[in-house]
């Protein structure tokens, strides 16, 4: 529903124009978004050009669309973060690290890869040690590549063609072509692995983690040595994973 003008202070119509884009599921002209707020075309206009320069929305090869940028993805990211929600995904973290005796992460997407927002770590001496903060690869991780399972196909070929395909490893995947049919899978299973792609010896699984409109917001993940565990080990563990993810975002969302 329209806003009326003459109600909306002028501070607030860039807040609303970020509210708009931030819950809808797809890139929007700002005329489309003017639809919903009822102000000046003009003033639209100005402050989403604004927005643009300065990093919050941004337009998907420099189409007419807008769509969420980075810096309003961090604000959002760090909000859940410092929110009393926090607490109860911590705890969520801590019910499956006991469960499965392994580190569990909880990651979100960036430009660059996968950021760590959050993690329970094991309490075996011999861990791999990926601290909150860390940034992994889409290509090469359980929670990356659930990331890239989330995107519409014309945007994931984009991003096939567009991404470093690093060898990090000998099962690491080098080619668009092997690494978009795991993606399909990983559409079909909801859940990723990591067999050995990211680091030697070490395998993990990735959920979805997605809000009440079903878009991906974040992975559920965990990761081990193969000396504790294997991906049979970890694929066993899918649907308390999955039961972990859906909590979290019941905590979110309700």
């Amino acid at each position: 529903m329209a806003h009326n003008v003459t109600e909306t202070p002028t501070n607030l119509r860039t807040l609303l124009i970020l509210e708009v884009l931030g819950k809808s599921d797809r890139a929007m002209t700002a005329t489309e978004i003017n639809a919903e707020l009822g102000l000046p075309k003009q003033t639209v206009h100005r402050l989403c050009v604004t927005l643009e320069e300065h990093g919050f929305i941004t337009r998907p090869d420099n189409s007419r669309k807008y769509q969420v940028g980075r810096r309003l993805r961090e604000i959002g990211a760090g909000l859940l973060y410092n929110s009393r929600d926090h607490i109860t995904r911590r705890q969520i973290l801590t019910d499956v690290a006991q469960e499965v005796g392994e580190t569990v992460n909880y990651a979100v997407p960036r430009e660059t890869g996968m950021d760590y927002l959050d993690r329970v770590e094991t309490d075996w001496a011999f861990r791999i040690q990926l601290p909150i903060g860390s940034r992994v690869p889409f290509h090469c991780t359980a929670s990356g590549k659930t990331f890239l399972a989330s995107l519409p196909d014309r945007k994931l070929k984009g991003f096939l063609e567009a991404i470093d395909l690093r060898n990090m490893t000998s099962n690491t995947h080098v080619t668009k072509e092997s690494l978009h049919a795991e993606i399909k899978g990983v559409r079909k299973n909801g859940y990723a692995l990591d067999r050995e792609e990211f680091m030697d010896d070490m395998v993990a699984i990735a959920v979805p983690v997605k809000d009440p409109q079903n878009r991906y917001i974040a992975a559920l993940a965990f990761h081990g040595p193969t000396q504790r565990i294997n991906i049979d080990d970890a694929v066993a563990k899918k649907d308390m994973l999955q039961a972990a993810a859906k909590r979290i975002s019941e905590s979110l969302f309700s």
